[in-house]
């Protein structure tokens, strides 16, 4: 080899040594940047890792703390997760070892979950399971479930999670609905009344079987469903005696819409129904229509016979000096003579349609109408006297003859009585007794009067007081501070009634006690009287000055105001209601004035109103004594009552107590 050979083959070797060089110096840079970057990828791994991990558990919190019930399970049934809704749902207080949904399945739904069981393994999900589970506790739930399969990252089913709702009650709600239609349908269908339903395109939805017997003979009353309903309609007109006004009533009816009751129709063979047409609207929208045919043939001759039969002794009825009154079995009245409206007050159009007993028959007497009442039922004829309430108000005292009453097919349709007013007799009775026995027989029956209401009103309270005891006696401790001032209150307010009813009881016949006479302040005297009143909220009682401090017996000063004030709440009519009490000083009296907005009180009536037992007006609690034991409380006190007023305006009653009082 030359020389020349030499050097090139050394400049080759030398050019790929320092060509390897260089590529080693590349080989390593790469490395390195390839090192560091898969450290980097690793750190972010970690990073998502944990990211993930930390989502998860999240996750798993929600479903632990849904309202739901939530579980995984693995490919067996074995649970390997739930929340406490789950198990709730099974009845668990706490989670065994080795649960097993499959155990807790009802036995007649094994072949419905499976089945569900094979589509999750091909579909990956189910939606809308229903079956039957038989918790731990013995309770058979139907419950409602979603359900997933969860794959492992090759793709692999590993375990199922889904959520279940107890659907028990919800389902027993549309079970009974179903049986309640069911039993619905069964009624309609055998009703007296023929019925039939269209949809809101005009289709048969239901007849019943009266229909078919009308209109239809011989059909089912299935086979008319989805036939159209004026066609039906129609083709019934056969059966009446105005066909053509029959069809065109029909078409006029279903075109307006409205509701019609009520209409008589006449059919070939004598019958006489009574046809109702409702349209069915869900939100003014029309879903169809309802119509209804009763026979009222029987019903119409009955009427029929009783007119001519009215007809027939009218004029005998009508001109009888006795009052006669006829009442159906309901003791309805359907039939007075003139002399019985003249008797009563009340003209044949106010008695007609009402109850006897409950209109003209006062409280006290009622036991014994309703006596008379069943014996008449029983079949039995006889003669009572009786009290009966006119229109004005006055009591009547009566002899009642009274006899059943038989329609045309023999049944008791009622009763008739024969009435003589006795009225005068018993007037003429009860004047035998001179005045000063009538005045102490009065007094006497106010006495007992007091009596009764005492005890009556005592009574309540005291079982009022006894609930507030035990009420905080079993609350003390959860009741609030509020609360408690609250029944304290209440407390408070029972003992100054019960206080008031005694006093009232031990000084029923007016009269000053010494023992009794103290300074009273009668701003607190106004101010006790609002607490025990029960005041509308739209009715304001205010004091227009200071009230006096006054010597005398405070239970008087709280039964006085408490009467007038009670008085102008009680007879007020306006959306806002105003009572003011004002005061005048003068030399030798106190003058107080109480003023409403009210009705007001006619003129010829302001003494009457003083007079005990009288009262103007048909106020519920309005017995008549109020106004009297306020005049007499005023009397005793040395002053003078009276009153200014004007109808729809309101009044004022004005009353003087004297600042000394002479005590025997």
């Amino acid at each position: 080899m030359t020389d020349t050979k030499v050097k090139i083959l050394e400049r080759t070797l030398q050019r790929e040594r320092v060509a390897r060089k260089h590529a080693e110096t590349i080989l390593e840079n790469k490395s390195l940047e390839l090192y560091e970057l898969t450290e980097k990828l690793k750190n972010n791994n970690s990073l998502l890792e944990n990211l993930l991990n930390q989502k998860n558990l999240e996750l798993q919190g929600v479903f632990k703390n849904i309202v739901d019930a939530y579980c995984i399970m693995d490919m067996y049934g074995s649970v390997l997760e739930l929340n406490e809704a789950t198990l709730k749902l099974l009845g668990l207080k706490s989670r065994p070892k080795n649960l097993n949904l499959l155990d807790f399945l009802h036995i007649d739904d094994v072949v419905v979950a499976f089945d569900a069981f094979n589509e999750l393994k091909w579909s990956g999900e189910f939606k809308d399971l229903r079956v039957r589970i038989v918790s731990r506790d013995k309770k058979i739930k139907q419950i409602h479930i979603n359900a997933s399969l969860i794959c492992d990252s090759q793709g692999r089913p590993v375990a199922v999670q889904g959520i279940a709702r107890d659907i028990t009650q919800e389902f027993q709600v549309k079970q009974n609905l179903i049986e309640s239609e069911s039993r619905l349908k069964t009624l309609i269908l055998n009703l007296d009344s023929a019925i039939l339903l269209e949809d809101e395109s005009g289709k048969v939805v239901f007849v019943n079987t009266m229909f078919c017997n009308l209109f239809a003979e011989g059909k089912n009353p299935n086979s008319l469903i989805s036939k159209p309903a004026s066609t039906l309609l129609e083709m019934s007109k056969v059966h009446f005696e105005d066909q053509e006004k029959h069809v065109t009533r029909i078409h006029e009816i279903k075109d307006q819409q409205k509701e019609s009751l009520g209409e008589e129709l006449y059919l070939v063979n004598g019958k006489i129904l009574e046809r109702d047409f409702i349209p069915i609207k869900d939100g003014g929208e029309n879903k169809g229509n309802l119509w209804s045919f009763r026979d009222i043939t029987l019903e119409r001759n009955y009427f029929k016979t009783l007119e001519a039969e009215k007809h027939k002794y009218s004029s005998i009825i009508a001109n009888m000096h006795l009052g006669l009154i006829e009442a159906n079995v309901q003791n309805k009245i359907i039939l007075v003579n003139q002399s019985f409206e003249k008797l009563s007050g009340y003209s044949k159009k106010e008695l007609i349609g009402k109850d006897a007993i409950k209109l003209l028959v006062p409280n006290e007497d009622k036991a014994l109408a309703q006596k008379i009442v069943a014996k008449t039922k029983a079949g039995l004829i006889g003669s009572q006297e009786v009290s009966i309430k006119t229109k004005t108000g006055e009591c009547k005292s009566v002899l009642v003859s009274s006899a059943p009453n038989y329609d045309i097919t023999g049944q008791q349709a009622g009763s008739i009585g024969v009435v003589l007013d006795i009225t005068v007799l018993k007037e003429l009775e009860s004047q035998k007794e001179d005045l000063l026995k009538t005045l102490e027989k009065s007094n006497n029956e106010l006495q007992e009067y007091a009596h009764v209401v005492s005890h009556d009103l005592k009574s309540p309270l005291r079982n009022i007081f006894a609930l507030v005891a035990w009420i905080k006696e079993d609350s003390i401790n959860s009741l609030s501070h509020e609360s408690l001032a609250n029944l304290a209150m209440i407390e408070s307010t029972l003992e100054h009634m019960e206080r008031l009813i005694s006093d009232i009881l031990d000084y029923s016949s007016i009269k000053i006690d010494k023992n009794r006479i103290e300074p009273v302040d009668i701003n607190e005297i106004v101010d006790e009287v609002k607490e025990i009143l029960i005041i509308p909220k739209h009715i304001s009682v205010n004091t227009l000055n200071k009230l006096p401090v006054i010597n005398g017996d405070k239970v008087r000063f709280q039964q006085l105001f408490q009467n007038l004030i009670e008085n102008a709440v009680k007879y007020i009519d306006k959306p806002k209601g105003l009572v003011r009490i004002a005061f005048e000083e003068q030399p030798s009296h106190y003058q107080f004035s109480i003023s409403d907005n009210g009705i007001g009180i006619q003129e010829k009536y302001f003494d009457k109103i003083f007079e005990i037992f009288n009262s103007l007006s048909n106020v519920k609690n309005s017995s008549g004594v109020g106004l009297n034991i306020v005049k007499k409380i005023v009397q005793m006190y040395n002053g003078n009552i009276w009153l200014e007023s004007e109808t729809s305006k309101g009044s004022t009653f004005y009353f003087t107590i004297a600042k000394s009082i002479k005590i025997n």
